[in-house]
C-alpha cells in the first residue's frame, strides 16, 4: 500500500504545482498557443465534472470525491493490489481525485490548463489530475481484464 500512497502523493503534488504555475503566469481565461492549431495552455475554471457536465455542482462533486476515496480505501482488499500495475492504477486514480478535490475546496472550481484541438475538433481542457484518473482507470480495466482472460501460471 506504500506504493499506492507514494504514487498518489506524487500525482497530487505534480498536479498542484502545475496549477499554481498556471494561476501565477496566466490570466484567467487566457490562452497561449504552444503548437498553433493543436495545443494551447489555458487558464480555465470548471465547477463541474468532465466535459463540463454538472456545472455549478462543485460542492456535490467535492463530496463525491471524498466518498470515492473512502470507498476505494475501504474496498482496497478487493482491488487485486498484489499486482504492481493495479497499485499504480489505484495511485493514479487517488492522486487525481485528491488533486481536483484540493482545487474544489481551495478555489471552488477545478483549474484546467491543457487544451487540445485537431482538425476543427476541440477537446475540453483538462489537467494532470484528470489525466491521472483517466490513465489509472484505463490501466486498472486492462489489468483486471487481462487477469480474467489469462490462466494463472503454475507457482504464481
Amino acid at each position: 500500500m506504500i506504493w499506492v500512497v507514494t504514487i498518489a502523493a506524487a500525482i497530487t503534488a505534480l498536479d498542484q504545482l502545475t496549477k499554481l504555475l498556471v494561476v501565477r503566469y496566466l490570466g484567467e481565461t487566457e490562452s497561449i498557443a504552444v503548437i498553433p492549431g493543436w495545443f494551447n495552455l489555458v487558464h480555465w475554471r470548471n465547477t463541474g465534472a468532465a466535459w463540463g457536465m454538472f456545472q455549478g455542482f462543485n460542492w456535490v462533486l467535492a463530496g463525491i470525491s471524498v466518498l470515492t476515496v473512502v470507498a476505494l480505501c475501504f474496498f482496497r482488499h478487493t482491488l487485486q493490489l498484489a499486482r504492481p500495475l493495479a497499485r499504480l492504477a489505484l495511485g493514479l486514480i487517488l492522486g487525481g481525485i485528491v488533486g481536483n478535490f484540493i482545487d474544489r475546496i481551495r478555489v471552488s472550481s477545478v483549474i484546467d490548463f491543457l487544451d487540445f484541438q485537431w482538425r476543427g475538433h476541440h477537446w475540453p481542457a483538462f489537467n494532470i489530475a484528470d489525466s491521472a484518473i483517466c490513465v489509472g482507470v484505463a490501466l486498472y480495466i486492462i489489468v483486471t481484464w487481462r487477469s480474467d482472460t489469462k490462466p494463472a501460471k503454475a507457482g504464481t
